[in-house]
C-alpha cells in the first residue's frame, strides 16, 4: 500500500482527523492535516493583526510565510516561518475566523499547492474539505465522513475542553451551522462529496469500527498483487 492515496472529506466535528490519521497509521502511510495548515494561517493572520476579511492582506500572507507539515510521534505538527504553532490551532477565535480565511481564493490556492505536491507523492492519507474533488480526484480511495450537528457538537466541545478552553455548547453548535453553510457555498473548492465517495455517517459509531470500514475499503480498491 505504499503508493495508495485516500482522501477523507467531511464538515467539521465529523470526525475526519482521528479516523485519517488512525488509518495512516494502520497502513504505514504518510497522514497530512489539510484544515491544520489553514488553521495555521488563520492564527498567524490573527498574531499580525490582519483582519480576516481583508483578501488582499491574507493573501499576502500565504503568499510570505513558509507552512511545513511535521510528523512526530504524537502526530502532525504545524510549523510556519520556523515556529511550531501547533497548540494555538484549537483555539476558539481561530475556530471563528478559519473559515473566512480559508475561503480567500489566494489563500486556498497557496494551500493547494502544497497539499497536490504531497498529494503527487503518493503514499497519503490526507482529510479535508475539498481533497476527494480538488487536491486528489484521483485517489484510489475517497470516503465522505458526516454525523448529525448534534454529535458534531458534542465532539468538538470534549475537544475543546481537551485544550483548556470553555465555551458555551450553543455556540459550538451555531459556530458549526455556521462553518457547514460556509464552507458548502464557497465559490472556490467548496465542500462537496465526490461522486465515487464512500459516505459514512459516523453518528453514535466508535472510532475503532469507523476505521476498520476505511480499512476494509482500502483494501478492496488495491490492484491485485498489491496488498
Amino acid at each position: 500500500m505504499k503508493g495508495l492515496r485516500v482522501a477523507i472529506d467531511g464538515p467539521a466535528g465529523a470526525g475526519k482527523s482521528t479516523i485519517a490519521r488512525r488509518v495512516a497509521e494502520s497502513l504505514g502511510l504518510l497522514y497530512v492535516d489539510t484544515g491544520a495548515m489553514y488553521r495555521g494561517i488563520t492564527w498567524v493572520a490573527l498574531q499580525k493583526g490582519i483582519d480576516p476579511a481583508d483578501a488582499a492582506a491574507l493573501a499576502n500572507l500565504a503568499r510570505d510565510v513558509h507552512v511545513e507539515l511535521r510528523p512526530e510521534k504524537d502526530g502532525v505538527r504545524v510549523w510556519i516561518d520556523g515556529q511550531d504553532i501547533t497548540p494555538f490551532l484549537r483555539d476558539p477565535r481561530v475556530s471563528r475566523a478559519v473559515p473566512a480565511v480559508s475561503g480567500v481564493p489566494a489563500v486556498r490556492m497557496r494551500m493547494m499547492e502544497l497539499q497536490k505536491d504531497l498529494a503527487r507523492r503518493g503514499g497519503v492519507v490526507m482529510d479535508g474539505r475539498d481533497i476527494g474533488t480538488a487536491i486528489m480526484p484521483d485517489a484510489e480511495v475517497k470516503v465522505f465522513l458526516t454525523a448529525s450537528l448534534e454529535e458534531r457538537a458534542k465532539r468538538r466541545m470534549k475537544e475543546l475542553r481537551g485544550y483548556g478552553h470553555r465555551i458555551d455548547p450553543d455556540q459550538v453548535g451555531r459556530e458549526l451551522a455556521e462553518r457547514d453553510r460556509a464552507d458548502a457555498a464557497r465559490e472556490f473548492s467548496p465542500l462537496v462529496k465526490a461522486p465515487d465517495a464512500r459516505v459514512i455517517d459516523t453518528t453514535g459509531r466508535d472510532v475503532e469500527s469507523v476505521v476498520q470500514e476505511v480499512l476494509t475499503l482500502c483494501r478492496t480498491r488495491l490492484p491485485k498483487g498489491e496488498e
